[in-house]
């Protein structure tokens, strides 16, 4: 007779991988000492930027992660534990997560796989810090839009001088 209970953990691990693949990110946070309400109001936070936010046992995330990218996170999956799956941004859970650990002291990072590479608590906070994608384009493109401006206006100021002479 097949075990019911050993089926269903099958049925909970595939859940967990569909979850996974091809996710941009993961990080693994600490929520001990949250109340329901900051748990219930750091979730919308999550859904709002896109991440799944989930709590899985750790033995089922553990067998989930093996032989993936995400390997590297089953030395942290000790005590309560949170997953940010960020499928798209990668790096959208960790700064969420940031943003969330500046208000909520009890919230800690354990560790966090962005693109392939692994962060301890620290890296993955530090990533959690680096502002959004747009905005950084948005720097980028202001400062590319500050020569060509000042460039322009020397030009016209060349060109204003010619006509006067």
């Amino acid at each position: 007779m097949i075990n019911a209970n050993s089926e269903s953990k099958k049925v909970i691990v595939e859940k967990i991988k569909g979850s996974i693949a091809g996710a941009a990110s993961i990080t693994i946070v600490d929520y001990r000492g949250l109340t329901v309400e900051q748990d219930t109001n750091l979730r919308k936070s999550m859904r709002d930027a896109g991440v799944v936010y989930k709590v899985y046992k750790n033995s089922m995330f553990g067998r989930a992660i093996e032989g993936t990218e995400f390997e590297d996170l089953k030395k942290h999956l000790e005590g309560p534990t949170a997953v940010a799956i960020s499928p798209d941004d990668a790096t959208a859970g960790p700064r969420v997560l940031a943003e969330a650990a500046k208000k909520l002291e009890k919230l800690e990072f354990k560790a966090g796989v962005v693109e392939g590479n692994y962060y301890d608590a620290k890296g993955i906070e530090k990533i959690g810090n680096i502002a959004p994608r747009e905005e950084l384009l948005g720097r980028l493109l202001g400062s590319f839009k500050s020569p060509i401006s000042s460039f322009a206006r020397v030009i016209k100021e060349i060109a204003s001088k010619k006509e006067e002479a």
